[in-house]
């Protein structure tokens, strides 16, 4: 759906690129309530819509959607940009179209939020602003919870319950070279260096034992078997399995 041509009815390969020249003369012509120039400013920058939606395909909202919603993102920082602001109009729309989608996204979230909820949230938010402005620093839970007289659990929840969900490629920083994604800041306590060198050298390992002590330990610790499971398996006593599996982990250990 994102690589499609057509959103809306825009052909989007052919969507015009204007100049900052171009859109600082058209914003003036703007001002002075020429309709025509503000068309043809909305048209010029259509492409910085497209190019927003692009992080919130992955929410499984319909294209077109998002699309008539960043538009609507674009006329509200286009009637609200200053000249006198000494950014460029795209670094001032940008966060609008973002905000203006974001609240779409929340107010049509198919996750519903009671009001009281929401209230309760919101609530929360002062108090921790009100909090910083006192202290200087970050309030803890404890004392936002303290200060709106309710159980920490339920502005826990609160809080929890108004975030949006966010992509695991959401880029967190950019420069001139690679993106840094979410996922980049993201720990994995299983699949450590240390974890990935465990499991070769113990694979390894049992590489140098016989095909009886193999299987025999591939049974009993990575299959779940009993002594007694693998012996009736075998054909063999569990008192010959118990003396197999000593020898087998002696070899490996000398190994490792």
């Amino acid at each position: 759906m994102v690589n499609k041509v057509e959103i809306c009815g825009v052909n989007t390969s052919k969507l015009p690129v204007l100049s900052n020249e171009k859109k600082k003369e058209l914003l003036i012509k703007i001002g002075e309530g020429d309709q025509d120039a503000r068309q043809e400013f909305v048209n010029g920058n259509l492409r910085l819509v497209l190019s927003v939606i692009q992080r919130f395909t992955n929410r499984g909202e319909n294209i077109d959607d998002l699309f008539q919603i960043g538009c609507i993102g674009l006329i509200k920082a286009m009637d609200n940009f200053d000249l006198k602001h000494e950014v460029t109009f795209s670094t001032y729309a940008v966060p609008m179209i973002i905000g203006e989608i974001r609240r779409y996204l929340r107010d049509n979230n198919s996750i519903r939020v009671s009001r009281s909820l929401k209230d309760t949230a919101y609530k929360a938010l002062q108090a921790k602003e009100k909090l910083m402005a006192a202290n200087n620093k970050e309030p803890t839970i404890m004392e936002i919870a303290k200060e709106l007289r309710m159980p920490k659990e339920e502005v826990v929840f609160a809080l929890d319950a108004i975030q949006d969900p966010i992509s695991l490629f959401e880029p967190v920083y950019h420069d001139d070279g690679d993106a840094l994604f979410v996922m980049d800041q993201l720990g994995d306590t299983k699949n450590t260096d240390e974890r990935w060198i465990s499991d070769l050298t113990i694979k390894e390992a049992m590489n140098k034992l016989n095909d009886r002590e193999r299987m025999i330990l591939q049974k009993r610790f990575f299959d779940g078997r009993t002594q007694i499971e693998v012996a009736d398996e075998i054909g063999i006593s569990q008192a010959q399995v118990s003396r197999l599996e000593k020898s087998a982990l002696l070899h490996m250990r000398k190994f490792v």
